[in-house]
Order: structure tokens, then C-alpha cells, then sequence
């Protein structure tokens, strides 16, 4: 962002006034480095702050390259990512957050558009990694180790390379040529992917392929099911057998009166996806009220607006040739939803279950060591090993949020932990900056500058194609939402602190060298904290 330099008064060393002040202070100002909040939230380990910093400047490889040191898939998170980060965005308590996901998602699709490649290892290390699954968490894996200079082959049982990125979210969320363009980016890298291969035993396909190490990162593909009285009749689907079907060239029947059951994003997905296919009525049919759905609140609003209706405190009870029987329900004083006797009926010419997906495990069965609990396998947090060593998994096939950014902040934390280990050296995690908090800022230096809202396509054409719903940024607006950041307890070089010194204590280093104090001449009156827009500097007592 551009900031006016303040007037600085610049003394004559021969000057009285010129004379050591240091003897003066109690306190002194030092620099500090605080933690972004934004950087905090990223479940994935972005350096938010840092690459918002090259786009703000207009640098958009370099911003773009500083990025995907964590997270190679920018043009897709720009699309699915449920950018918590900006919900702790600093800048919301002063107009709006920054709208840190608008400008991933530009940075991505400016990376596809312009071919930027990744850049090669450095080094081969002549060892042997084997990642089991093509989604989020294993081709994030295979794009560390592969950066780190080991050989990765990646087996995958599905036809084509995503996971759940491809056979869980429709196409007017993500389109395909950015996953696919995503994707082959990490195969150009040098990561060998083996299609429609499944690994049936972990262990026996360790020893036969002379695997030094291994990542499982298996998606929840397999669909929940609940016992609802039905006649042999009645259309009863799983909402990922048929957001799977979508991937082929034989789309699904549902009948023009669909009704989902569940609550989660994907029966919002699923019931969107039935409009499209040509649905008159896409009902959902959810137990408890809105506040305790777990799907998130815009996933529920944008399919509302495209005449998805949702009966709220209600039950499947029986499900007849074209017509349900639903219970109404009542919330006790715990917020549990209790049966309340009332029955209405519903027509419906496919039931559509959306009620959770568990993992196949198969895979697992005879290895020594791992630990199932609750259909998850156990692992070291820290690490991301499961009792077997050299065995790692993460994903969700491990206790977590199931999610495409903590599914990439695995394959990340894995990666790291399973190149030390073939190394026989062990990853050290640096420790963690203090919060930069509003408190530490002074954002009288920032005017207004409400946040950038993505275009939407309009409603008649999302409810009757598969058309992107959500728009990006144009590069102007990209700029100026990057320009928003305010850069939390973090220096940018905006010279305050040197402008309003009165003692002429601070030193500039060089462009991006910050600056230093001198401390003979700094009599601590705190004016450099005060004015320091991004909180950068602090007063510490003086030693005794």
C-alpha cells in the first residue's frame, strides 16, 4: 500500500541537540515479528501475509511461486477453500477482511493461463516413496517429496487424478481443466501416477515395489447408510454414487422430485446438482434447524437461491414407491432433536442419502503396528506416522476436519516428516511468532477500502447448466484487494519510524533490510511504537 513518508528532521552532529540521549530511558523500542492471524488460521501453512506481499507489488509469479511452497494447488483452493483465514482477518474489524481467497484464486489462474512450471529438484536423493491416492492429501505429498528430491510414485484406484476434488465437489464449483491443469503440474515435476491401481495390502506392495517409505491418503469414498423401511421399488441413491456419476458420460436419473437427506455440504451439493439435471423440487430433509447444520452457511444460501428448499426439524421415516414419510421433530433442552408423533408425506422419485462417508481401510489389514479407532487410523500428530514406522497417512483416513486444505496441510507436514525420517534426521518445526492482534495495530493510517465482491453468474443460467457459479478477479481488482493487506505485526519499510524519530535514532538498512536503532541516541519515548501502522515495534524495560 502506499503511505506519504513523514517530514524527518535531520540534526547536525555538531549540534548540542546532537549530544547521546540513551542514558535517558527506562524502556526501548525493539523490532519485533509477529504471527498474522491469517497465517495462523491456514490450515494448509500458508504464508499468507508473504505472498500477499509480492501480489500487492504487482509480482505475481514471484508471488505465485511464494505460495505454492506450501500449497500447490492455488487456482483450486481459490475455488474450494473455505477461507477461514479471512474470518480472522485483521482488517475485518476495520472495514471489511481482505479477500485473501479472491487473490489465490487469481494468482492460480494466472499460473494456468501463463504456464508458470514448477521448478525442478535440486538434488535426487535415491530414495523411494509410495503415496496411495490421487486426492488433496497425496498429491500434495508427492509434490513436497518430489520438491525435496525424492522418487514418488502415486497408486490410485479411480480412473482419474483429484479424489474427492473431482468425485465430491460438482463443476460449477471447480471446474475440470483447472483441476486437471493443477494436477498435471505435480506429474511435469516428475511424480509418477498410476491410474485404476489399487493397493490391496500396504505392506506387500512396500516390499514388491522396494518402497522406502509410504503416505496412505485414501479418500472417504464409501457412503454412510441408514435403515429407512423401504418397498423394492423405491429409487434410493448415495449422494457420491451420484456426484461419482458426473464424472461419466451417463449422468444420473433422479426423477423431476428429488429429495435429499442429510445436512452436510455435500447434500447441499448433491441437491444443487439435481436441479441442473433437469429437478422441478430438490428438497432437503434435515433433523435439526439451520444453526446446527454443519454444512457452511453460503453453500446453503446459494442453493437456496437456486430453489433448493430445505425442511427443517424433519425425518425420513418410511419410503414408498414415490412418496416418504416424514416426522416432524422438536429440539429438547440440549439441543437434540426429539420424535414428536406428527406425520407428513412427501413425494419423491429418488431419495438421495447424504449422510457422511467412511474410508476403505482394506488396505491395512495384517500390518503390524497401525491403530484403527472410530474407521480413522492413528498417527503421531506431530509427524503424521502411524505405528508402523515408515508408514504415514493423513487426509481422511486420520482424526481431522475433513476438508481440501487440511487434507494439503497434511500431505505437507507428512512430506516434511517422511523425508527427515529417511534421512534419519528429525524435522524441527520453528517455533511460532506472539499473535499480531488489532490491539497491536494503528489503523488510523488506512482509509476505507471495502473488500472486492466475486461476480456470481446470474441465477437462470446456474440452475440450468454447469457453468462456474462463483467469478474471479480482474487484475485491477486483484491488486487492489492484495493492496488491503495491512501486513499484521509484520515490517513493510514504510518509514515511520525513521520520519518521526525526534532523536534521529533509527537506521535504514536498505530495501529490504528494515532498519535498526541506535540505541545512543534513543531516549525511549515510544513515538516509533505509536506510529507504526503494522505494529511492528514494541517497548521492552530497560536491563537493571
Amino acid at each position: 500500500m502506499t503511505m506519504q513518508k513523514p517530514f524527518a528532521i535531520t540534526l547536525d552532529p555538531g549540534s548540542s541537540l546532537a549530544n547521546k540521549t540513551g542514558s535517558w530511558r527506562t524502556e526501548r523500542p525493539v523490532y519485533v515479528d509477529r504471527l498474522p492471524p491469517c497465517n495462523a488460521q491456514c490450515p494448509a501453512g500458508e504464508d499468507i501475509q508473504g505472498w500477499l506481499f509480492h501480489a500487492e507489488s504487482g509480482n505475481y509469479e514471484a508471488a505465485w511461486r511464494h505460495l505454492t511452497r506450501d500449497n500447490p494447488f492455488p487456482a483450486v483452493m481459490g475455488r474450494v477453500c473455505y477461507h477461514t483465514c479471512e474470518g480472522k482477518c485483521n482488517r475485518g474489524q476495520l472495514d471489511s477482511p481482505v479477500g485473501i481467497n479472491s487473490v489465490e484464486r487469481f494468482l492460480g489462474d494466472e499460473a494456468i493461463k501463463k504456464g508458470w512450471a514448477f521448478e525442478a529438484p535440486k538434488a535426487e536423493s535415491g530414495k523411494h516413496v509410495l503415496v496411495v491416492g490421487a486426492g488433496p492429501s497425496g498429491m500434495s505429498a508427492a509434490y513436497q517429496l518430489r520438491r525435496l528430491g525424492h522418487r514418488v510414485t502415486v497408486r490410485e484406484a479411480g480412473p482419474l487424478m483429484g479424489g474427492m476434488m473431482r468425485f465430491g465437489i460438482p463443476q460449477y464449483r471447480l471446474p475440470r481443466d483447472v483441476l486437471d491443469a493443477e494436477m498435471q503440474r505435480i506429474v511435469d515435476l516428475g511424480v509418477k501416477v498410476e491410474l485404476g491401481t489399487k493397493v490391496a495390502n500396504i505392506e506387500s506392495d512396500m516390499k514388491a515395489g522396494a518402497f522406502d517409505a509410504a503416505f496412505l491418503a485414501v479418500g472417504a469414498h464409501i457412503a454412510k447408510r441408514t435403515y429407512i423401511p423401504a418397498k423394492d421399488s423405491t429409487h434410493i441413491l448415495d449422494a457420491v454414487s451420484v456426484l461419482r456419476s458426473m464424472e461419466g458420460e451417463d449422468k444420473p436419473m433422479l426423477g423431476r422430485r428429488v429429495v435429499v437427506y442429510g445436512g452436510g455440504n455435500t447434500a447441499f451439493d448433491v441437491a444443487r446438482t439435481a436441479k441442473r439435471l433437469g429437478a422441478t423440487e430438490a428438497i432437503i430433509v434435515y433433523r435439526r434447524n439451520r444453526e446446527k447444520m454443519p454444512a457452511h452457511d453460503f453453500e446453503c444460501e446459494e442453493a437456496m437461491q437456486e430453489g433448493v428448499m430445505v425442511k427443517w426439524l424433519s425425518t425420513i421415516k418410511q419410503a414408498d414407491e414415490g412418496a416418504l414419510t416424514i416426522e416432524k421433530m422438536a429440539l429438547d433442552e440440549k439441543g437434540n432433536p426429539q420424535p414428536t408423533g406428527e406425520f407428513e408425506t412427501l413425494e419423491a422419485d429418488s431419495l438421495i442419502l447424504a449422510l457422511g462417508q467412511d474410508v476403505d481401510l482394506s488396505l491395512l489389514e495384517g500390518v503390524p503396528g497401525l491403530i484403527v479407532k472410530d474407521g480413522v487410523v492413528q498417527v503421531d500428530p506431530k509427524t503424521m506416522m502411524t505405528g508402523h514406522a515408515g508408514i504415514f497417512a493423513g487426509g481422511d483416513m486420520v482424526p481431522a476436519d475433513r476438508n481440501v486444505t487440511v487434507a494439503v496441510g497434511h500431505g505437507k507436514k507428512a512430506a516434511r516428516n517422511i523425508d527427515a525420517w529417511l534421512r534419519d534426521t528429525q524435522f524441527v518445526v520453528v517455533e511460532k511468532h506472539a499473535a499480531a492482534t488489532f490491539e497491536n495495530l494503528n489503523p488510523w493510517y488506512y482509509s476505507d477500502a471495502p473488500g472486492t465482491v466475486r461476480p456470481q453468474l446470474e441465477i437462470a443460467r446456474r440452475t440450468s447448466s454447469f457453468d462456474e457459479v462463483q467469478g474471479g478477479l480482474t487484475e485491477d481488482n486483484a491488486l487492489f484487494e492484495a493492496r488491503r493487506c495491512l501486513s499484521c505485526g509484520n515490517c513493510f519499510e514504510c518509514d515511520n519510524c525513521y520520519g518521526v524519530c525526534p532523536d534521529n535514532a533509527v537506521i535504514k538498512l536498505g530495501p529490504g533490510n528494515r532498519f535498526k536503532f541506535n540505541y545512543d541516541y534513543c531516549k525511549g519515548c515510544g513515538v516509533c511504537v505509536a506510529e507504526c501502522p503494522c505494529g511492528a515495534i514494541e517497548m521492552v524495560p530497560e536491563a537493571v
